[in-house]
């Protein structure tokens, strides 16, 4: 099964690369979407076992994970259809589905491997297939969008394979047996090289820091995110970000494995997290584009996390339960704002107004999303936050606590005037004629994504709060 999960989106990826017709090629990515889905599901139900040495497995932490991008993907291959057939008809979309597709294999082997090594190979596949996404609508701005992304990005992934290669070092030089499997390199954590192993871990940090977007390495991400289109953007938003994120876990594991002084590697975690949560609120106030906006919110709920986990113990459950939350409100988000900008024909908050009478669903959505992602009860976000905030408090983070709820309020009241400017009111006078309105496949997706944040945070099925707590419980250093 696990080897289906990687293998059925490469298998869509071929068939959509040999296919001519670019109307029935879209029609690929939900059925592989669907099919993807159903297998994340049935793993999760009856869990296979390690495969190839070990270096292959679905732990709950990448379980979490996984499930977050397979219902993120599935959402947006179904709005792809009716982006890609009416608005998009003249556009040819060969390269486009390829990489989506692609794309969602590269994810999947991110969340199932158990080596070091392949992981940060299945990162990089992830991070090149989304160049030719970004560019899509081919323009002078979304090509210097895709090479901003591509040059800072491969610095972040070149940093991180010397990372890597700093905890192989590791080993040998404490004259253990070298592996950069995952198991192996936590029964010997204790024995490595503490120089080499806190030298990997900043490089790692460093390198997986530029593809989550904490500042000060975002800078690519306020491009990338609004030049891209809001299918991507989601993508990119809730998939490419968790997927470094879930690096990043895997390297806390070890260090938290390793032993010694935590503050060595919690100090650092902690200043990225509050000062990527303080950069994007001041960046977001009177923000004039709003799918920069919505990249900046990107930068300070990734803060947000990495401070979580900087917190530790209570916290990293809620830091989980944010990773869903935010990758599922994402999505709505940014695929509401991609109906708005086709239909407007403008990203900015000035030209966009009155989106609650011209078009009702979206800006609803983008209304909801708002106060789900600014933690508005009773949405999924909501929960984790508080948890994450309690457990800073409880543990005596005090002035980690202050800032996060100073970051937090910035950010309401920076987001807030922007959107209710967007959605309430009457629309402009003039306006571009343009024949893009919402259809069924374009409200549905981030109507469903909108409503899961909000059911998430009434109730969580017993399975997922299951899921969570062994999650953090890996992350805590016992066992799931």
């Amino acid at each position: 099964m696990l080897h289906a999960l990687v293998l059925i989106p490469l298998l869509g990826a071929l068939i959509a690369g040999l296919l001519s017709d670019d109307q029935r090629r879209p029609l690929l990515l939900p059925l592989v979407a669907l099919l993807h889905t159903g297998l994340t599901l049935a793993e999760l139900w009856h869990p296979s076992g390690p495969a190839h040495g070990g270096w292959v497995q679905l732990d709950p932490l990448g379980n979490i994970v996984l499930l977050t991008i397979s219902l993120l993907f599935l959402g947006c291959s179904i709005y792809a259809v009716s982006y890609l057939r009416h608005d998009r008809p003249e556009r040819p979309n060969r390269f486009l589905c390829l990489s989506l597709l692609s794309c969602l294999a590269a994810m999947t082997l991110v969340c199932i491997s158990q080596h070091l090594g392949l992981l940060w190979v299945a990162v990089a596949v992830a991070t090149v297939s989304m160049a030719p996404q970004i560019y899509y609508n081919t323009n002078a701005r979304s090509i210097e969008a895709t090479w901003k992304y591509l040059l800072i990005g491969s610095v972040g992934i070149a940093l991180a394979l010397l990372g890597v290669y700093f905890l192989a070092y590791a080993t040998l030089v404490a004259g253990v047996d070298a592996t950069l499997q995952l198991e192996s390199l936590l029964e010997v954590a204790p024995k490595l090289d503490q120089g080499w192993l806190r030298l990997g871990f900043v490089f790692l940090l460093v390198g997986f820091g530029v593809k989550l977007g904490l500042a000060p390495l975002h800078t690519w991400k306020p491009d990338a995110y609004g030049e891209a289109p809001g299918l991507v953007g989601a993508l990119l938003a809730g998939g490419l970000t968790n997927c470094a994120l879930l690096a990043l876990l895997r390297v806390y594991q070890l260090m938290l494995a390793a032993g010694g002084d935590d503050r060595l590697y919690r100090v650092p975690l902690m200043v990225l997290g509050l000062f990527s949560m303080l950069v994007a609120a001041v960046f977001l106030v009177r923000q004039a584009d709003f799918k920069r906006m919505l990249a900046y919110s990107s930068v300070e709920h990734m803060g947000l996390m990495v401070l979580a986990l900087a917190i530790g113990k209570g916290a990293l459950a809620g830091m989980l339960l944010h990773l869903i939350g935010n990758g599922l409100a994402k999505g709505a988000l940014f695929l509401s704002s991609g109906t708005l900008h086709r239909v407007y024909g403008s990203k900015s908050t000035l030209g966009v107004q009155g989106a609650l009478r011209r078009v009702p669903w979206s800006g609803s959505i983008l209304l909801g999303g708002f106060l789900a992602v600014t933690a508005f009860p009773p949405s999924l976000l909501f929960l984790s936050e508080f948890t994450i905030i309690t457990a800073a408090f409880r543990q005596g983070s005090w002035v980690a606590a202050v800032l996060l709820l100073l970051a937090l309020a910035v950010v309401f009241l920076g987001m807030a005037p922007i959107v209710l400017g967007m959605v309430l009111g009457d629309p402009p006078s003039r306006l571009p004629s343009t024949s893009q309105r919402e259809r069924l496949l374009t409200v549905l997706p981030p109507l469903v994504l909108l409503l899961l944040v909000v059911v998430l945070g009434v109730w969580l099925p017993p399975p997922l709060t299951d899921l969570v707590h062994q999650g953090a419980a890996l992350l805590r250093g016992g066992c799931p």
